[in-house]
């Protein structure tokens, strides 16, 4: 066998590669640790920066390709053709994807150091925000996080209890997960059956009588956290009208014009929708029989209910600041109550803890880096929302992983990481003592092929019994 450095990427990603130095061109292994955007994309940069790198991809799930598989929304299918580009790197020799394997418990960073040249810790933002407010633990006050993971069928989610026998859905948060969620409840059900939604979720919200969600924010219009192509999707929605309070609108269409071109076209269309609609957006709605809005300037202080939720509390804020668009948000005395029947939480995610081996900053939930080096740890890298914090979309992550990429090649280039290690040998002697069973690439896509196959079955089981 030839001799291989390793290095981490992933969940917790390392990478390691080639000594520059030597006559002869020795691979060298790379592990990432998470295989989800940000793992593979700086798998990606590394094996094209130099052609002797090896990687290994640890995931703690089974299957790869974290939340472009689980995160994005069943009707969003082009954003989910990264997974092409993924499948790609995964199949390449230099490339080995290790599933099912969780860092902190099977094994731990500090077996990962010993083993690879380089780590690089790409493990996301797993946990959710909470409220922390009275009666968040009422049943049917969910996790927006879950819920998407419930529809899209990530193992941990596919028992939540969700009811869905109510006509009012709030759902606290105003960024793109918020809208996601929306959309997926008031979507007509023919429309949710031509995408790749999980069965149970489909049966489910095929029985659903929701008829109405309130998204509610705690900032204005000027500051909201989704993107024109969400609300565009919610505006366009059929059999379903967006009902906006003119009272909100007044004066924005003053504002506009200062703003950011991409904050200033989404500010528009919010403006219009309300202010301004067209004809052809007021026939839409006419007919409409569900209804969505945004809510802003609203905090949640208590949720209601014996055992069910049957409503909550909702403070009155202010804004306060000269920018417009980072105007924070004051609670004010005021307070308004309003009726639901599911409350969902989407107020951001947050990273956590996975091995006490890792600096970590529980303020901000992320890593301290300095260019994707881990503070005070040579030879650890980190990328995506664990280095950053929980922002931005896809493209976002690319470039950032791209850009630890470039580091870890330029660090290997300038002789700085250790290119001796044994490689993923080591790792597979702990994971075989511990009796912990791996997930190749290739038994995932051997499982792949059997759920599609199983979900074609069904479709045709129920085509047959005239159910779709």
């Amino acid at each position: 066998m030839r001799q291989k450095t390793q290095f981490l990427a992933g969940a917790a990603s390392s990478l390691a590669t080639v000594n520059t130095q030597q006559k002869e061109a020795i691979p060298h292994h790379k592990t990432c640790l998470g295989a989800g955007p940000a793992g593979f994309y700086t798998a990606q940069q590394i094996l094209k920066g130099n052609p002797n790198a090896v990687i290994d991809i640890y995931e703690k799930l089974p299957v790869p390709f974290g939340l472009v598989r689980y995160g994005v929304a069943p009707d969003h299918p082009e954003v989910k053709n990264v997974i092409n580009t993924f499948t790609q790197t995964a199949s390449k020799d230099r490339c080995t994807f290790i599933g099912n394997v969780t860092i902190g418990k099977d094994i731990s960073i500090a077996d990962l150091q010993k083993a690879y040249s380089a780590v690089v810790l790409s493990y996301g933002a797993d946990n959710d925000r909470l409220l922390s407010v009275p009666g968040e633990n009422l049943k049917n006050v969910i996790s927006a996080r879950s819920f998407v993971g419930w529809y899209n069928g990530l193992p941990q989610d596919i028992d939540l209890q969700v009811n869905l026998d109510v006509e009012k859905a709030v759902i606290i948060g105003h960024g793109n997960v918020a809208l996601d969620v929306a959309r997926i409840l008031l979507m007509p059900i023919d429309l949710l059956k031509k995408t790749d939604i999980s069965q149970h979720s489909l049966d489910a919200l095929s029985k659903s009588r929701i008829k109405e969600v309130i998204v509610i924010g705690r900032r204005g219009p000027l500051q909201v956290a989704f993107t024109i192509k969400e609300l565009r999707e919610m505006i366009r929605l059929p059999d379903c009208k967006p009902v906006l309070s003119q009272a909100d609108f007044i004066g924005v269409d003053k504002l506009i014009q200062d703003l950011p071109r991409p904050r200033r076209r989404l500010a528009e269309l919010m403006y219009k929708t309300c202010m301004e609609p067209t004809d052809k957006d007021v026939k839409l709605w006419e007919t409409a029989q569900k209804s969505w809005s945004l809510s802003f300037c609203m905090s949640p202080l208590e949720i209601f209910g014996d055992k069910d939720v049957t409503g909550l509390k909702l403070g009155i804020n202010k804004l306060q600041g000269e920018d417009l668009v980072k105007q924070s948000a004051i609670l004010t005395d005021q307070t308004v109550d309003m009726s639901c029947g599911l409350v969902l939480r989407s107020i951001g995610y947050k990273s956590i803890v996975i091995d006490p081996d890792i600096p970590f900053d529980t303020k901000s939930g992320t890593i301290p880096n300095k260019d994707s080096r881990v503070e005070g740890k040579p030879g650890m890298y980190c990328t995506g929302w664990v280095s950053t914090g929980p922002v931005g979309v896809i493209l976002t992550t690319m470039n950032q992983a791209f850009e630890t990429g470039k580091t870890v090649v330029k660090d290997i280039n300038d002789g700085i990481l250790d290119l001796t290690k044994p490689g993923k040998s080591d790792i597979f002697n702990i994971l075989n003592s511990k009796g912990v069973q791996t997930v190749s690439f290739k038994d995932w896509e051997n499982i792949d092929q059997f759920e599609v196959k199983q979900r074609r079955r069904c479709w045709k089981t129920k085509r047959e019994n005239g159910e779709h």
